[in-house]
């Protein structure tokens, strides 16, 4: 029997309101997920669209097929549109996805008519959600279904990032837990060896902050906490942190434009 999140079921049967400022969207390699600030989580759903058969747009943290990714928000969130008017969208994207994934992700995004599209790093969005002290440096892991991601933040600003094309996916086949706290224990060794100054190091004795589906894995968590010796701390429902935070930053941008930095990409990304 298939699991129900209830938090998409419940989603599902809200009301949708008749303005709206904005929408947050994580567009992940598995899953699509919107949240409505002041609503909640509009909908979690596989990345997929249609063709001879289901598409998958995204793969491995990389658009595809941009069209197909317009075709899938359309399809998602269009027919709500009209209630909608023009909102402010923002985006969660991944930090190595680099320039490509926010331009693709933007222009899939203008199929929901929007006035403007923002992006954000995803990491910097998990520790929005995480409700996280920024003004001290931050190691953040996102363990998705086909990436996993390690991230240095520095006054809220990406200052490293790694990339592993791993995820919890893989574990369904002969991949044993191991090997993505493998891949993390070797991203996070990385990160202190390109920044050994007391900041970095003082990052990993805060403890790494953990999102995205692989933080539901307990297995996962200890055995990073054993070979780093350091704490390791799961986010609240990690697997919707990225587009939650999204959504209080899209919350600020509102009040404080500076908030999120630029019009149309929303921070520093490493090259």
């Amino acid at each position: 029997m298939t699991a129900v999140d209830p938090h998409a079921a419940r989603a599902r049967h809200r009301p949708w309101p008749r303005r709206c400022a904005g929408i947050a969207l994580d567009l992940g390699s598995a899953r699509t997920r919107a949240w409505l600030p002041g609503h909640g989580l509009l909908f979690d759903v596989p990345t997929v669209t249609f063709g001879d058969g289901p598409l998958h747009p995204i793969r491995r943290g990389v658009i595809v097929d941009t069209p197909g990714t317009a075709r899938m928000l359309d399809r998602l969130l269009g027919h709500r549109l009209p209630r909608l008017g023009r909102p402010l969208v923002i985006l969660a994207a991944p930090v190595l996805g680099g320039v490509s994934f926010r331009a693709q992700a933007r222009t899939a995004a203008e199929a929901l008519r929007p006035q403007s599209v923002l992006t954000v790093p995803a990491a910097r969005a998990v520790a929005e959600a995480a409700g996280a002290d920024l003004s001290r440096p931050l190691l953040v892991a996102d363990i998705g279904a086909h990436v996993t991601d390690v991230v240095l933040l520095t006054d809220g600003t990406v200052t490293d990032a790694r990339r592993t094309t791993v995820g919890t996916s893989d574990l369904d086949r002969p991949a044993p837990p191991a090997r993505i706290t493998e891949a993390i224990i070797a991203m996070v060794t990385a990160v202190l060896e390109q920044d050994d100054t007391p900041q970095t190091l003082d990052a990993l004795r805060r403890g790494i902050l953990l999102a995205g589906g692989g933080a539901l894995r307990p297995d996962i968590t200890y055995r990073l906490t054993e070979q780093l010796h350091a704490p390791v701390k799961p986010v609240p429902a990690p697997h919707t942190a990225a587009v939650r935070g999204a959504a209080a930053l899209l919350q600020a941008v509102h009040g404080h434009p500076s908030a999120v930095h630029g019009r149309r990409d929303s921070a520093r990304h490493p090259h």
